[in-house]
């Protein structure tokens, strides 16, 4: 909700925060959202979707870095990768920094994509110019059933399970993803802040453990999605991802060469350490 000088989120219902518009550069709707770029002296270029915040210039490091290279250094000889969303630009720029040979990005809206790049040009910093990437305009969960291609990782960068966004949180996307992984793949997936969310997690991981022999969360702290902790989904048949060791994890990352702001890893091994009252949500 833009309210002259404040941008006010409304993704909850009994609480909420609110951004100060310096200058609002870009408002649309779109075939599918009602979208809004704008400027705020904390966070720098602000994006937002129906009214509720996606990503900042300030902190977008922390999310794509996480539930980008975290799946990549884990499985460690990833090929190709298929990205649901992210249309900001952000998780393709990221997993374009490693070895891979292609990468399929699907978006069910151009106009975020290119809104992104004209007012957000950091984010994909020319990721759309590789020639690795095939990009597809399409709906992610229709895509998973039609696609006859097979990945080694899926990172899924959606909007919250409301509106267009519903559908990638649905056990039917889930098994959509698990057919279009090659043996030992694995799938990430945004999954909302638990304090303020807890059905939403408890939602996914019942969805996922139907489809995937194992699945788990780990986190990162985001400022801008406030609540605490936010989780990140985690699924494959390999059991043994989620365990790298430590010396592999640090002796990846340095042959890399990355540069990175927040994933260390360190911080990837410990982030699979959940807190107390998450692993009462879901039962661990």
């Amino acid at each position: 909700m833009v309210d002259q000088q404040w941008f006010q989120e409304t993704l909850y219902p009994d609480w909420g925060q609110r951004f100060r518009i310096e200058k609002v550069l870009f408002e649309q709707k779109t075939p599918f959202f009602h979208l809004i770029i704008f400027e705020n002296s904390q966070f720098g270029r602000v994006m937002a979707l129906d009214g509720v915040i996606q990503t900042t210039e300030s902190d977008e490091h922390v999310y794509h870095e996480m539930l980008t290279h975290v799946p990549l250094f884990a499985h460690g000889n990833a090929e190709q990768v298929l990205i649901i969303g992210g249309g900001d630009g952000g998780i393709l720029r990221e997993a374009l920094k490693h070895p891979v040979q292609s990468i399929t990005m699907v978006e069910i809206d151009r106009t975020v994509i290119d809104v992104s790049q004209r007012y957000l040009p950091n984010h994909s910093a020319g990721a759309f110019d590789d020639k690795r990437l095939n990009l597809v305009i399409d709906d992610g969960a229709r895509f998973v059933t039609t696609d006859s291609g097979f990945y080694d990782v899926i990172i899924v960068d959606s909007t919250d399970p409301l509106g267009p966004g519903e559908v990638l949180f649905t056990q039917e996307f889930y098994q959509g993803c698990h057919q279009r992984l090659k043996p030992g793949g694995l799938l990430v997936t945004q999954n909302g802040v638990p304090f303020l969310q807890k059905q939403e997690l408890q939602n996914s991981h019942q969805r996922l453990s139907k489809v995937f022999q194992d699945v788990t969360f780990y986190t990162a702290a985001v400022p801008t999605y406030a609540g605490g902790l936010m989780t990140l989904g985690w699924a494959t048949d390999n059991k043994n991802l989620q365990h790298t060791a430590l010396k592999l994890l640090e002796e990846r990352f340095k042959n890399s060469c990355l540069r990175t702001q927040y994933y260390t890893p360190q911080l990837h091994q410990a982030s699979f350490a959940l807190p107390a009252f998450v692993k009462k949500f879901l039962d661990f």
